[in-house]
């Protein structure tokens, strides 16, 4: 089985991702991945882009967006079907309506809504389920994990695990694991891809 890029930004994801969405499909067929999946921030502003260079190289593209919640934490979706890219739109459209530049919001009483498409990954230290348990333990990330299955369905959620190599990881890691195990929630591995190669 090879490995599937699943959480990547890119320049559209304003001072956070550094390429196009053409440079990480040609690094992704370069290292031989068959999928990536784009979720920028806010909006799926690289989404036609991507589409266009993985049709050129024979990469399968995945449509997403990290959508940034009302308590600041960000949870990235990816689409399964066109109800869930609809759904996605409808989200980022009312996040965008309320807000002001640079500033959209989804509401954590809207993921239900809006969720029928959809595939949430519980995502990176700024993810939801990262951030519970930084503010309050277990209990928290497990209040998290609930109110995510009560939105998304068990099926439809994923733990997210991410290694750079930083002195915290391991900790955090056995932190999702454990929950994973018990609440059977499938773990995932993603690179957090920010740019297409080093350098960059």
């Amino acid at each position: 089985m090879k490995y599937a890029e699943l959480h990547a930004r890119s320049a559209f994801s304003f001072l956070r991702g550094a390429s196009a969405p053409a440079s990480l499909v040609k690094r992704a067929a370069e290292l031989d991945v068959p999928v990536l999946a784009l979720a920028d921030r806010d909006g799926v502003y690289g989404i036609p882009r991507l589409h266009t260079a993985a049709a050129e190289v024979g990469i399968r593209p995945v449509t997403g967006a990290e959508l940034t919640l009302e308590d600041g934490a960000v949870l990235p979706v990816l689409v399964r079907s066109q109800a869930g890219y609809r759904n996605l739109c409808h989200l980022l459209t009312r996040a965008h309506l309320r807000g002001t530049k640079g500033h959209a919001a989804v509401r954590w009483a809207e993921l239900a809504e809006f969720a029928d498409g959809l595939v949430a990954l519980t995502g990176d230290a700024e993810g939801p389920l990262q951030r519970g348990f930084a503010s309050g333990g277990a209990e928290k990330g497990a209040q998290v994990a609930a109110l995510l299955e009560e939105a998304f369905g068990r099926g439809n959620v994923y733990v997210e695990l991410q290694r750079h190599l930083q002195r915290s990881e391991p900790r955090m890691h056995g932190l999702l694991l454990g929950l994973a195990r018990e609440r059977k929630l499938a773990p995932l591995a993603t690179g957090g891809v920010l740019y297409d190669r080093p350098e960059g």
